[in-house]
């Protein structure tokens, strides 16, 4: 294992889109023709899901790697609010017709941060202007810091029944070098409210990798997941890259596990998870056979996307708040990431868009089976794959025993499925027509 390891841990795409975002031909993609693309995907079937970025946290978490504002003026929740609804009535202006709302997400930043009285008011103001599909999965996710009883009556009143908790790790050592400021009794407090309320479905983040992380935290933090077994696990691998966040400059790769003991980390993970009843649903994600994210990997139903998996999956989702990203399944297009930048942009009527893409034929065949790996860990060969240039790249994965080819496609093998993204990396023509000269990607491993 020690020399796979070696071999695959090279940088490598995520692949939550195909292309991944830096291959993006992002001038071929105007607000018209953006629009164009989500007009025409609705006219075949008015289902949506959105995605809202809520960008504000109080403090800075120096693990992360997603877009935030790190503000304690709370003041700037309304102003927000309006603006998010005021690019999605621009949609609306643009839609012929009543959208079918199928999946909400409400991510950030701390979606938390807000009041329940503004959460209120955004959502009752999006709602009051959907059809809601009877089967529809509304999520969000927890800080357990910032979760109040009240933010989770207000959300469970207004349909949501999936909590994501970021719990990252138990040790308040490694949460102290990682600025998490939470304890495991406000865990206990958010997960057992939740449950009490009524909630279907909790989640919890957890992360492996971490500085100063070794296989006792990762034992004592699937201890708590014994003791309150929620009923998803995403268990993510660190990602390093102080190029693209400055806030992970705080520690260095000295603090860090060698990649051998990481994937250690993961492997004890997964053997304690898998001992307390969860399932491998795909790449980093876990659940128990209960669950509807379980059942629709059973079922060939499970989808990735923007917000990961998913057991739903509409071909139209729309983006709203700073750097979301919206999906036609066609076309991708991003907004701007400052909330400064996205607001003046909506106040000046313009969709705040900043960077797109629109999938030729050969990316929407590519994306399929990187999909299809991801999500159900085989894939078949389709008219027009280059078949003999995927397989020369998947030559040293074949003799390592990472993958299997038969006469219809590619099966990923049960020790394939900890190199998953070097697999996909086989099908991805643009990596391989611009190889990354400098630092883009975080490592596999």
């Amino acid at each position: 294992m020690q020399s796979l390891l070696e071999k695959y841990d090279t940088p490598a795409p995520r692949y939550t889109s195909y292309p991944t975002v830096p291959y993006w031909e992002s001038d071929h993609l105007t607000e018209a023709e953006w629009t164009s693309h989500v007009v025409k995907v609705f006219e075949r079937d008015r289902h949506l899901s959105l995605y809202i970025h809520l960008p504000f946290c109080e403090k800075l978490c120096t693990y992360c790697g997603c877009n935030k504002h790190i503000t304690t003026n709370h003041a700037l929740e309304s102003p927000y609010i309006q603006a998010v609804l005021a690019e999605w009535k621009m949609y609306l202006d643009r839609l012929p017709g009543r959208p079918i709302l199928t999946e909400l997400h409400l991510g950030g930043g701390t979606p938390t941060f807000f009041h329940p009285d503004n959460l209120r008011q955004l959502l009752e103001a999006i709602f009051a202007t959907v059809d809601i599909a009877p089967e529809h999965e509304f999520s969000f996710e927890a800080h357990p810091s910032s979760t109040t009883e009240l933010h989770l009556e207000v959300l469970y009143e207004l349909g949501f029944r999936r909590i994501s908790i970021g719990v990252q790790d138990v040790d308040e050592q490694i949460l102290r070098v990682i600025r998490r400021y939470q304890t495991i009794e406000q865990v206990e407090f958010v997960t057992q409210t939740a449950r009490s309320i009524g909630y279907d479905s909790v989640n919890f983040d957890l992360i492996y990798g971490l500085p100063f992380q070794n296989q006792q935290h990762i034992v004592r933090t699937m201890e708590l997941v014994g003791n309150l077994k929620p009923d998803r696990i995403a268990f993510y691998s660190y990602a390093h890259v102080p190029w693209l966040k400055n806030g992970q400059r705080a520690f260095d790769e000295n603090d860090l596990p060698n990649p051998v003991d990481k994937r250690a980390l993961y492997e004890l993970g997964k053997n304690l998870l898998e001992t307390l009843g969860y399932y491998d649903v795909g790449m980093d994600h876990f659940s128990l056979e209960k669950d509807a994210l379980f059942q629709s990997a059973k079922n060939g139903q499970l989808h990735r996307n923007f917000m990961g998996y998913t057991p739903v999956f509409t071909p139209l989702s729309i983006g709203l708040g700073t750097s979301a990203i919206g999906d036609t399944f066609s076309a991708f297009a991003q907004n701007l990431k400052t909330v400064a930048e996205y607001q003046n942009a909506v106040a000046a009527g313009q969709l705040p868009l900043l960077r797109g893409h629109i999938l030729t034929a050969e990316d929407l065949n590519i994306r399929q089976h990187i999909l299809n790996l991801m999500c159900r860990y085989h894939t078949n060969w389709q008219p027009g794959d280059q078949r003999d240039v995927i397989l020369a790249r998947l030559a040293e994965p074949i003799l390592d025993g990472l993958v299997e080819i038969g006469p219809s496609g590619v099966r990923v093998t049960e020790l394939g499925k900890g190199f998953l993204r070097n697999i996909c990396m086989a099908f991805d023509a643009r990596y391989w027509a611009k190889v990354p000269s400098g630092r883009v990607f975080s490592k596999a491993v």
